[in-house]
């Protein structure tokens, strides 16, 4: 399953409360358990004024899809082409994702 980089909007992001964020999650899960196609939010950076996540969807589609439906932005969908990591400069085998 691709891999995608959401960028998301969201001024003051960085001054929003556990609670805010507890919810913000929630809502997220809510919607990842209802969207009946495979899914799996990996893991969200909150930086700044914007929330930066990584998930796994079958298309970019149901990325917007999970975005429509938790009331949430998706301002910027982007499909990985590969990870890499320090190791990459060792000659270790990139990621491919």
């Amino acid at each position: 399953m691709p891999t995608y980089i959401i960028e998301r909007n969201i001024p003051g992001a960085n001054t929003l409360s556990a609670d805010e964020l507890k919810e913000i999650s929630a809502k997220s899960n809510e919607v990842v358990a209802g969207l009946g196609v495979p899914y799996r939010w990996i893991t969200s950076y909150v930086a700044g004024d914007k929330i930066y996540c990584v998930h796994e969807a079958e298309s970019a589609g149901a990325i917007y899809k999970h975005a429509r439906d938790g009331g949430f932005p998706a301002d910027i969908v982007t499909e990985v082409a590969a990870v890499i990591d320090p190791s990459t400069g060792n000659g270790v085998a990139t990621s491919s994702v």
